[in-house]
């Protein structure tokens, strides 16, 4: 049996870790800062086996990668894998009802949601690249009237527990919340309560804002993963107001 010296086991173990870690490309950016300036169907068709190789693929490994982390994070929440119906989300925009005609989306947007979940708008982790801005959300995006009215029943009737979720120091150090606000109380809701600016709020997501040189680098989904760790005791605080578990 041969002696594998110290210094080889660290190095194995540094390569191992540097094949589990995947973090995105300078190619993936300017793919997108392309499509942010020829965004038509006739370039895209043109383009696509670059927004394949570039885009599609790279975010697609990352999503796997995320698979077991995030099991150990927050169980209950899936990374999926998939070109739809996944995590990734579609680069098609739809243009339905939107004055804005531009048929693609010009970011990479990554929402593991929960097991229980069917919409953008339930539980979950979200990962935001564009060729502007980089950041990580946990928390929920203008959630449906059932889930929004629990989620401010329970700020309004257990106020020490919200508290102490805003006040958790990992919390704290990584995210902000973010999002609108009502201008007025909602329905039902007593206006002098103290915790009535939390009460307003329209979207319950907490934001983490990171360089954009940061997604290229190889610690970023070190980064992700890190953060999502300190976002728990407000996952947790969501779950219990939605009646699911965590």
């Amino acid at each position: 049996i041969r002696h594998v010296p110290a210094s080889e086991c660290r190095h194995g173990s540094l390569l191992a870790m540097a094949r589990r870690y995947v973090n995105f490309r300078a190619e993936t950016l300017r793919f997108l800062e392309q499509l942010a300036a020829n965004n038509n169907r006739e370039w895209f068709n043109e383009n696509k086996s670059r927004y394949e190789e570039e885009v599609l693929d790279v975010a697609l490994r990352f999503i796997q990668s995320m698979q077991d982390p995030l099991a150990e994070i927050a169980p209950r929440f899936v990374a999926t894998p998939t070109r739809m119906g996944g995590s990734l989300m579609r680069v098609y925009r739809d243009t339905r009802f939107s004055k804005n005609k531009l048929p693609y989306k010009t970011n990479i947007g990554i929402h593991f949601r929960h097991e229980l979940a069917k919409d953008v708008h339930a539980p979950g982790y979200y990962v935001h690249i564009d060729t502007e801005q980089v950041f990580l959300g946990v928390g929920m995006w203008r959630p449906d009237s059932d889930p929004l009215r629990g989620i401010r029943e329970r700020i309004a009737a257990k106020p020490a527990e919200w508290q102490r979720t805003m006040a958790d120091p990992a919390f704290r150090r990584h995210f902000n919340l973010g999002g609108e606000k009502l201008t007025r109380p909602p329905r039902g809701f007593d206006k002098s309560h103290a915790l009535i600016e939390d009460i307003k709020r329209k979207s319950f997501i907490a934001v983490k804002d990171m360089d954009q040189a940061e997604c290229l680098a190889p610690q970023f989904q070190r980064k992700v993963e890190t953060a999502f760790k300190a976002g728990t005791p407000y996952m947790r605080f969501l779950c219990k107001a939605v009646g699911v578990p965590f």
